[in-house]
């Protein structure tokens, strides 16, 4: 007689799964509770929402267009340079050579993404590690931004600029901003590619073992100079949005947007999809700055919490994030371990009468 196998149940899903991928969301949600009971009058409000939605969404594309190299494991540190030249080359062309504003708007637009994809080439082919040459790179388009401004601000004449470019920035749609429909729009295409395409299921094959990627035949270093230029694409939507923002052409304007751009990729990769990259995580964590940075600002914090806040996300952030990783890899040789014990522990058939 046959001794049957000893019945194993399955195990429960664990509540740090839960955890993990809806708790920055979750958190996101209490912070805007405790500072709309704190600030009854001020937080809560219509018009604090708009302006809340308005002033992130430039922080917010540029978070998205750091997804994308950060998906192959990659990092662009060109992103706050290149918004910086790119909106003061969308004031150049619109305010000194006389072009007409969207085919100013789809140049930067195309230069952005060369930009990019020269960033990739560089990378890829150059073999320099993309800290060191984003930042090569990125020195060089502050140069640029230099020479074309010649260290002063390109201001438009007594006409101004034509409303319907300005009106990129300042329109409202169904109550709201229209540039938080433009980061929602991104964001969506971002989900697209990397959640329902091939190419950001090879993104991130390439991101978490570039050597299996290239065995399998996956072209690594088309795909990588492909990402960034996907990202060069995004910062120069994000200068035409800026441009259209401040009106003016300013050369200091771009670096600040680089910390709270990787804070807010990173952050993100914790959530939704925890341990990868992802358009929707950078989305919650951008809110999460946003609400955070509001809160305290009606609170009357001093000029350095923001970059306090900014610099300690950060830290959590990139903890986070090697925390999950690690986490992802202990479970994944914790399951193959147990299924590698269950197939020896299981019982012969019954050889044949």
């Amino acid at each position: 007689m046959t001794t049957p196998p000893p019945h194993r149940s399955l195990p429960a899903r664990p509540h740090g799964h839960l955890i993990g991928t809806y708790g920055l969301l979750t958190l996101a949600a209490l912070l805007f509770l405790v500072f709309s009971l704190a600030l009854p009058g001020t937080f809560p409000t219509r018009d604090n929402i708009t302006s809340i939605l308005s002033s992130q969404s430039i922080p917010a594309l540029l978070a998205l267009g750091a997804t994308i190299p950060i998906a192959s494991g990659k990092f662009d540190l060109s992103l706050g340079y290149g918004l910086g030249l790119a909106h003061v080359l969308v004031m150049q062309l619109i305010v000194n050579e006389g072009w007409p504003w969207p085919l100013a708007c789809l140049a930067v637009l195309a230069g952005g993404a060369v930009a990019g994809a020269l960033n990739g080439v560089i990378v890829e082919f150059g073999q320099i590690d993309s800290f060191i040459a984003t930042l090569g790179t990125g020195s060089l388009m502050y140069a640029a931004t230099g020479l074309i401004t010649e260290g002063g601000r390109i201001v438009p004449g007594p006409d101004g600029l034509p409303a319907s470019f300005t009106g990129l920035y300042d329109a409202r749609f169904l109550g709201l901003p229209v540039p938080a429909f433009s980061v929602l729009a991104v964001a969506a295409v971002l989900w697209v590619v990397l959640e329902r395409l091939p190419f950001g299921r090879y993104l991130y094959v390439i991101g978490s073992n570039p050597r299996a990627a290239g065995i399998i035949g996956i072209p690594t270093r088309a795909y990588s100079v492909r990402a960034f230029a996907g990202s060069g694409l995004v910062v120069g939507f994000a200068g035409v949005l800026l441009a259209a923002q401040q009106q003016i052409g300013n050369p200091s304007v771009g670096l600040e947007y680089l910390l709270p751009a990787f804070v807010g990729a990173l952050l993100g990769s914790t959530t939704i999809r925890p341990g990868r990259p992802n358009a929707l995580g950078t989305l919650v964590a951008v809110a999460v700055l946003a609400i955070g940075l509001a809160g305290i600002g009606q609170f009357g914090a001093r000029f350095w919490a923001t970059p306090l806040f900014n610099g300690g996300t950060l830290l959590i952030a990139v903890g986070l994030a090697g925390y999950s990783a690690r986490r992802r890899l202990r479970g994944g040789a914790t399951a193959s371990r147990r299924s590698t014990a269950g197939a020896s522990a299981a019982p012969p058939k019954d050889s044949p009468r």
